[in-house]
Parts: C-alpha cells; sequence; structure tokens
C-alpha cells in the first residue's frame, strides 16, 4: 500500500500544549501507513531537531510573530510543492489559514485543527483576529475541521464555522509515558531541596495572559498562610525568574521561599508524576488542557478552572472552580489538601482510568488517521 504523506502545517514549535500534541502524534503516527512532513511558519523551537531525530522531515519558514510578507508565502507554496503531499493538516489558527491559501496552488484535501476556545475578539491579537474572520469564512472549502473540545467547537461554529465540516478529537496523553512514579516524587523533591513528604502543587503551561498566573499565585498566596507544608512549582516557557513581570508579582506576594519556577522542561512526565494536586487557571482560550491529560495519567488529582472542556475532562476525579477568582482557586486547593493522602489516591487512580479510556494518544491517533484515509 503507497503510504498516505501528511504535511503538517504548523505556526511554530515552541513548547505550548499544541506543539507537545503534535509531536506525540508524530511519534506514535503507524508510520507503514504515512509518512509525514512538518512545516513551522516561524522556527525549529522545541521540537524541531527532536521531530527530526523520529526520522521526519522539518522545514521551517522563518515568518516572526506578525509578520506577513509575499517572499513568506512563496516559501510555503515551494515547500508544500516539493513535499507532495497527499493532506495537508494545518495546526492552529495562522498555519490553517495559510494551508487554505496555499491550497489554491497544492490542490489536495485540507484538515484544519483548533487548539484554543474562543472568548472575544478583543482578546486576541489583531492577526489572529483576521485568521480568526477569513478561516470561519473559508471553512465550508475545507475537508475537516478538527476541535480539541466540544466548548472550542460551539464557540466556533458561533462565529460562522461550517458545522458539516467539524468534528471533535480532544488532546491526549500517553499512558505509557505519564504514569505515576514513585521515583519521580523523591528525586524531584530532592532536587529542590524539599523534605520527602513535602506538598507539591503544580501549575504546568506557558506564560501567555489565557494562563491568567497573576490568579495562580494570588490563590497560592492565600493557601501558604495555611498550609505551611505546601510548595508550588510551575514550569513552562517564560516561566522562570528572568520573567520580570512574574518575579515582581512573587515577591510583592511575598512568595519567594514557597515557589519553585522551573522555566521550560524536558522531563516533564518526571515533573508530573512528582505533584500531590494539579491545576489550570486559565481564565479564557483553553480547549483541553494537555497537561492536566498528563498529570490525570500520573493519578494526580486537579483543580481547574471551568474553561473550555477542562470541567469534562476532569470530572468527578477533581475539583472544578469559576475562572479569575483567586479565592475560589484556594478553595479548590484547599478542599484537596484536607482530604488527605488517601483521598488523593484514590481521586488520583480515577483520573488515570478517566484519562485512559476517554483520552488516550493512541486511539487519538487512530481517530486522525481513519480521517485522513476518508480523504483518499
Amino acid at each position: 500500500m503507497k503510504k498516505l504523506r501528511i504535511v503538517f502545517l504548523i505556526t511554530g514549535l515552541h513548547g505550548g500544549g499544541a506543539e507537545t500534541m503534535l509531536f506525540h502524534m508524530l511519534r506514535l503516527m503507524d508510520r507503514e501507513r504515512f509518512e509525514p512532513v512538518v512545516i513551522s511558519l516561524m522556527d525549529r523551537g522545541k521540537f524541531g531537531d527532536l521531530i527530526e531525530k523520529m526520522g521526519i522531515a522539518v522545514h521551517t519558514v522563518g515568518l516572526r510573530p506578525g509578520q506577513v510578507t509575499p517572499a513568506a508565502a512563496y516559501r510555503i507554496v515551494k515547500l508544500l510543492r516539493a513535499a507532495r503531499p497527499d493532506v495537508i493538516q494545518g495546526w492552529m489558527y495562522h498555519a490553517n489559514l495559510a494551508a487554505q491559501l496555499a491550497n489554491f496552488f497544492v490542490r489536495v484535501p485540507v484538515c484544519w485543527c483548533i487548539q484554543s476556545s474562543f472568548l472575544s475578539f478583543a482578546a486576541e491579537k489583531p492577526l489572529t483576529r483576521l485568521a480568526i474572520r477569513l478561516t470561519a469564512r473559508m471553512s465550508r472549502r475545507v475537508a475537516k475541521v478538527v476541535f480539541v473540545s466540544h466548548v472550542s467547537r460551539t464557540q466556533h461554529e458561533q462565529l460562522g464555522f461550517a458545522a458539516e465540516r467539524g468534528c471533535v478529537i480532544p488532546n491526549g496523553v500517553d499512558p505509557a509515558l505519564f504514569q505515576p512514579s514513585a521515583e519521580a516524587r523523591r528525586s524531584v523533591r530532592e532536587e529542590l531541596g524539599l523534605s520527602p513528604d513535602a506538598l507539591l502543587v503544580g501549575l504546568i503551561c506557558r506564560y501567555h495572559q489565557q494562563k491568567d498566573h497573576p490568579t495562580f499565585l494570588r490563590a497560592a498566596a492565600i493557601l501558604a498562610k495555611k498550609w505551611p507544608d505546601v510548595r508550588f512549582v510551575l514550569v513552562g516557557s517564560k516561566v522562570d525568574r528572568s520573567n520580570e513581570t512574574l518575579a515582581e508579582l512573587v515577591r510583592t506576594l511575598d512568595l519567594g521561599s514557597r515557589i519553585h519556577l522551573l522555566g521550560e522542561r524536558n522531563d516533564m512526565p518526571r515533573l508530573t508524576a512528582a505533584l500531590d494536586i494539579a491545576t489550570s487557571s486559565s481564565s479564557y482560550g483553553e480547549a483541553l488542557a494537555l497537561a492536566l491529560a498528563e498529570a490525570m495519567a500520573c493519578e494526580v488529582p486537579c483543580v481547574v478552572t471551568d474553561v473550555g472542556d477542562s470541567a469534562l475532562l476532569v470530572s468527578e476525579t477533581g475539583v472544578i472552580v469559576p475562572p479569575s477568582n483567586p479565592e475560589a482557586l484556594a478553595d479548590g486547593l484547599a478542599r484537596l489538601l484536607a482530604a488527605g493522602p488517601e483521598r488523593r489516591r484514590e481521586l488520583g487512580k480515577a483520573a488515570r482510568a478517566r484519562a485512559e479510556e476517554g483520552y488516550s494518544i493512541p486511539n487519538i491517533i487512530r481517530s486522525y488517521e481513519a480521517m485522513y484515509l476518508s480523504l483518499k
């Protein structure tokens, strides 16, 4: 059987959830039936070299944020023609738009993947607003529009995205990679200079307005007054001491001795498995947070804001709180802390079972593969 060549056109290859999901998808894709190629509109980012080590070609266009040039458009078309795809898979707004525009020159089926939910145009950057409006108008011309959450699909269809083209395939987790680990709990506490029984609450996400780090830090400050043994671990791009805005808020809230800002890391399964509680403090824009599914697979219960499909993902295995409310987030975290280790273990086991059942990445990849085969 001739392999189906899928070109994944993505905005960039840095360490966000959307990029991480694509990396794991490429890692586990059936290479006997599919031949993936990756084109990044920006640079190679965190994942470019890792993807190439898997024997997958990675090409870059070299765009900078907010930049659109005729030369870049020409390079996209040139790369796509050279790749000779059977299907073009756009990954995030700007890449979706680029994929459809390039389709005027490279006539093959185009699919989009929308990785975010929608709050308002005011919350988006000007080029992102334009990309959303244009893709809404073009959506009837694409083969499939994949949304990673039900909330995102509903919101975008209200914006004019073609309902008949839409489907939901959630982001997922590899349960073989993310799993509970007593060794991870021990070694991470040792790395951070903490006692073996220190309680760790984690927020794993890049630094961005929609992730609402201030709400998490204010909740941490409330919690720190009542729980002296709790430490807070923050991981993600630009989540380090060089981020002056973040560092100043940590100082203002007097959290310096209680906070660990680890920045971007390559040992996420280990760090995630070390947590007692994981959280998402997002105020908008979250469709389905991959870091939550990864925590659940590690048997870590979660406290999440009710944004996107986070409540659907966590369900009864964790605690759901309203967004942009530090007191509610602190209360939710306190409830799990007060429940004790045995109850957290019970919730963690239920969380892993839920992640395996509905959000296992091998099953999700099969859904993408079936979609591509249906377009032949």
